[in-house]
């Protein structure tokens, strides 16, 4: 089977000073990939080059075995920013309607039919948010925006789903509902990559583990990560790890 996404020795840079260097990693379809490391380490130019937004210096970053930049990966990839709420607040549509364009690569002739229109109320009422559905995207709680947008993924039948720090500002309740959602999405099969600051949230629910800053400094098991010095390496000083128990 095709990894989800390949990155193969890639550096990036900006105004020539390296954010990403030499970084090789595999994530096969159905994993659910935490990415961690400290502020500035270079986590969302990584996601950003894995899903096709930016291209490398060096190096090559592959989606479903083809080209990462290529567009015709639009429809296969749900990306929820980490600024999603300024980005919210500057829609001035509704809830279903950001949902809707998930369906746009599958219109026929850029009409919506039934199957598009049940996808858009599947998606909803799967994150539960279909009784809000008429609310503008920008009165939504960051609990519910983040949902907003993975209905957006779902109702672009997408295989991979990209999050970039997605509970920033979210309360406690909602962040472990919003986890529990992704892990059933993953054990549904959806290949999930996830930035996350709370990395004892990341080792509870992610299955692979990337540590990053700039450099690769770990990449595997979750229980093995923890019994490294990679968190530590990468932080540059004593760092433990504290284990959720959702």
């Amino acid at each position: 089977m095709t990894a989800a996404v390949e990155v193969r020795d890639v550096t990036f840079a900006y105004g020539g000073r390296p954010v990403v260097e030499d970084v090789s990693l595999t994530v096969e379809a159905g994993e659910f990939l935490g990415l961690v490391g400290p502020n500035g380490s270079g986590k969302t130019t990584l996601l950003e080059l894995v899903i096709g937004l930016r291209r490398p210096d060096s190096g090559s970053v592959a989606l479903f075995g083809d080209p990462a930049a290529d567009r015709a990966h639009g429809e296969r990839v749900g990306y929820v920013p980490q600024d999603v709420g300024e980005a919210a607040d500057e829609m001035p549509i509704t809830v279903e309607e950001v949902v809707r364009m998930g369906r746009y690569p599958h219109r026929y002739f850029g009409r919506f039919r039934d199957e598009d229109r049940t996808a858009i109320a599947d998606a909803l009422d799967r994150v539960g948010i279909a009784d809000i559905a008429d609310r503008r995207i920008g009165r939504l709680s960051g609990g519910q925006r983040q949902r907003a947008f993975i209905a957006r993924a779902l109702a672009a039948e997408a295989d991979l789903l990209a999050l970039d720090e997605p509970t920033v500002g979210v309360d406690a309740e909602s962040r472990e509902a919003f986890y529990d959602l992704l892990h059933e999405l993953n054990d549904e099969g959806m290949t999930i990559v996830l930035i996350e600051h709370d990395i004892g949230v990341v080792t509870t629910h992610a299955t692979e583990i990337a540590c990053l800053n700039r450099e690769l400094f770990f990449h595997g098991d979750p229980e093995a990560f923890v019994e490294t010095d990679a968190l530590a390496e990468a932080y540059g000083n004593a760092q433990h790890v504290l284990a959720h128990d959702h």
